[in-house]
C-alpha cells in the first residue's frame, strides 16, 4: 500500500491529520421468479475515503477510481476549510493487532455458480409444503478493508458474506424467511425455503383471536422489529446528548427487568460483525450498556465523544467507503437467564407489520402481527389471522418473563426468542 503512504505524507503538508478507508471486493448475486433463476450479476467494486483533519475542521471527499487519490485528496482538504471547527481529540494511534480475519470464509467461492446452487437447495426446502414461491435472491461476497491514518494506522482486514431470502404466498396468505452470515457452513439455505413455506400454508388457514391479554413469544425476528427502531438509538451517544433517547438522564439506574443485560461484543466468536477495529482504528472491546438491568453506558464515535467529553467506545461504523463514521454496533446483544419459553400455551409472533412507525422517543409503538400461532411444548398450534399489539417498548423490558436458549442474528443483532406476559392484543374482528 505505498500509494496510500505517500497520500498521507501529502495530505499532511496542508492538514493536521488524514484517515483513509479503501475497500475493493467482489458480489455476486441470483432471484427467483416464479421458482427460476431470472438475472444472476458479478460486481467488482473498489472505493477510496478520504477524511482530513485541521484546527477542528474536518473535511471528506470519495471516489471509486483510487488512481485519483490526488484529487481525491484536495477535494477532501477543500471541504474542510469550509466546515465549521469543533473540538477534536486525534485520531487512534496504531496498536499491536491480531492479523488473522474474524470473519472471513476462504473456502467461499464467490461465483454464478454457488448462489444458482443455493437458490436451487431453497426451492427444495421450499417443496415441503404446497405454496407457490413468488421471489428468493441468494448473494455472495468478498472484500478487502484497509484503513490507514497519519497516526501510524495500517489495518487491513478480509470479510465474507452470503445472504439468502425467500418469500412464498398461498391464498393472501404470505411467508418470509432468510438467512445470513459471513460463512458458508453456518446458512441452511433448505431450511429457509422450508420456513418459507410452511408460515404461508399454515397461516392461510389462521383463526380469528378475540382481544384480551395474552403472553406471547416473540421471536428473534419479531424483538428485533422493536429493539432496532426504539430501543437501540436510545443507547446512541449522540442521540442522548441532542436530547432524542428516552436514556438521556437514566446512567446508573435501572432501565430493564434485573434479569436483562445488552452490550455490544467486536471480539464474539463466530459473530457477523466480529471485528478488531472500527472504522475509525480504534481497537475494539466489549461495550456493556445495560448490565443486571442498570444502565452503564452509551455508545460513542470520535467525533461524539470529542464534543462531549466522553471517550470512544469503538462504536464507529461505516456504510461504505462514500460514508463518513457514524455510531453504530458491531454483534449487539440482549442476554440474561435462559430457560424454556414455549412449553406452557403461548402466543407465538413470528413477524409484525409497522415496527418502524413507533415513536424512538417515547417508545409507543402500535403493529400488526404476521405468522401468529398458538404454541406449546415447542411446536406449533393452531395459526391465528391477523391481530393488532400495540405497547412500550421501554416498558416491555421492564416485564420481560424469560428468554429462550436459542438466539439468532438478525444483522447485527443477536437476540433470543422472548417472553412477555399479559399483552394486550386487538383481534381483527372485534
Amino acid at each position: 500500500m505505498a500509494w496510500i503512504e505517500e497520500l498521507i505524507k501529502e495530505g499532511q503538508k496542508s492538514v493536521d491529520e488524514v484517515e483513509v478507508f479503501f475497500v475493493k471486493g467482489t458480489s455476486v448475486s441470483a432471484d427467483l421468479r416464479n421458482q427460476k433463476i431470472s438475472l444472476a450479476t458479478t460486481t467488482y467494486d473498489c472505493g477510496l475515503g478520504i477524511r482530513t483533519i485541521h484546527e477542528g475542521r474536518i473535511g471528506s471527499s470519495s471516489t471509486n477510481n483510487p488512481d485519483q487519490w490526488r484529487e481525491c485528496l484536495a477535494a477532501a482538504i477543500a471541504s474542510g476549510r469550509l466546515a465549521t471547527p469543533m473540538k477534536w481529540d486525534g485520531l487512534p494511534d496504531a496498536r499491536q493487532l491480531a492479523q488473522n480475519p474474524l470473519t472471513f470464509d476462504a473456502g467461499m467461492k464467490i461465483d454464478p455458480a454457488t448462489a444458482k446452487g443455493l437458490l436451487e437447495e431453497m426451492l427444495a426446502g421450499a417443496a415441503e409444503h404446497p405454496a407457490t414461491v413468488t421471489s428468493g435472491s441468494a448473494g455472495l461476497s468478498g472484500a478487502e478493508v484497509t484503513l490507514a491514518n497519519s497516526h501510524g494506522v495500517m489495518y487491513t482486514d478480509r470479510h465474507t458474506g452470503i445472504s439468502l431470502s425467500l418469500e412464498a404466498i398461498v391464498s393472501q396468505s404470505t411467508g418470509y424467511e432468510f438467512d445470513h452470515s459471513w460463512s458458508r457452513d453456518r446458512v441452511d439455505p433448505a431450511m429457509v425455503g422450508e420456513r418459507a413455506t410452511f408460515f404461508a400454508c399454515e397461516s392461510a388457514e389462521g383463526k380469528d383471536i378475540p382481544s384480551g391479554d395474552y403472553d406471547i413469544l416473540l421471536s428473534p425476528l419479531a424483538y428485533a422489529e422493536l429493539l432496532g427502531n426504539v430501543f437501540v438509538p436510545a443507547l446512541n451517544g449522540r442521540n442522548v446528548h441532542a436530547g432524542r433517547s428516552r436514556f438521556a438522564s437514566c446512567l446508573g439506574t435501572a432501565v430493564t427487568d434485573p434479569q436483562i443485560s445488552v452490550y455490544d461484543d467486536p471480539l464474539m466468536p463466530g459473530a457477523n460483525g466480529s471485528s478488531r477495529w472500527d472504522a475509525e482504528g480504534t481497537p475494539t472491546r466489549r461495550v456493556d450498556f445495560i448490565r443486571d438491568g442498570i444502565l452503564e453506558s452509551f455508545a460513542y464515535d470520535i467525533r461524539t465523544a470529542s464534543r462531549y467529553g466522553k471517550k470512544s467506545t469503538a462504536n464507529a461504523v461505516r456504510g461504505g467507503y462514500g460514508g463518513l463514521p457514524s455510531i453504530g454496533h458491531h454483534n449487539f446483544v440482549v442476554d440474561g437467564k435462559r430457560d424454556t419459553v414455549d412449553d406452557e400455551r403461548i402466543l407465538y409472533v413470528h413477524n409484525m407489520v409497522g415496527a418502524h412507525t413507533a415513536n424512538p422517543m417515547s417508545g409507543e409503538f402500535s403493529v400488526e402481527l404476521s405468522n401468529a400461532f398458538w404454541m406449546e411444548d415447542g411446536a406449533f398450534q393452531e395459526p391465528v389471522r391477523s391481530a393488532m399489539l400495540s405497547g412500550n417498548v421501554f416498558d416491555l423490558h421492564k416485564v420481560i418473563g424469560g428468554m429462550s436458549r436459542e438466539t439468532r442474528t438478525i444483522g447485527s443483532l443477536v437476540l433470543p426468542s422472548v417472553k412477555i406476559p399479559k399483552q394486550h392484543i386487538i383481534g381483527k374482528h372485534s
